[in-house]
């Protein structure tokens, strides 16, 4: 499922027209990668938690190769899958 159809599935199952379900659905987006931009995590219960990690500098080797190349510090973005979503997909 893409974007689109996203939108239009939360437009039917809300009873939103599809304007303003894209409106919803960009809003939520736009908010969890603020928060996550803070540092700060996102919880939905049952459903599962983004948050953020750093990873830290490192030397990674090029498969096939001989080849190192230096890997920056960096910060990552992760989601925790819940309890109640892990059982529904699990089924």
């Amino acid at each position: 499922m893409n974007k689109a159809e996203f939108i239009d599935a939360v437009a039917t199952k809300a009873g939103l027209s599809k304007k303003d379900a894209k409106c919803a659905v960009d809003s939520v987006l736009e908010t969890i990668t603020e928060t996550l931009v803070k540092n700060e995590s996102v919880s939905f219960i049952g459903f599962g938690t983004f948050s953020t990690a750093a990873r830290a500098a490192r030397t990674a080797k090029v498969p096939g190769t001989d080849r190192t190349v230096d890997v920056k510090a960096t910060t990552v973005a992760k989601f925790k899958v819940g309890k109640a979503l892990k059982e529904a997909v699990a089924k």
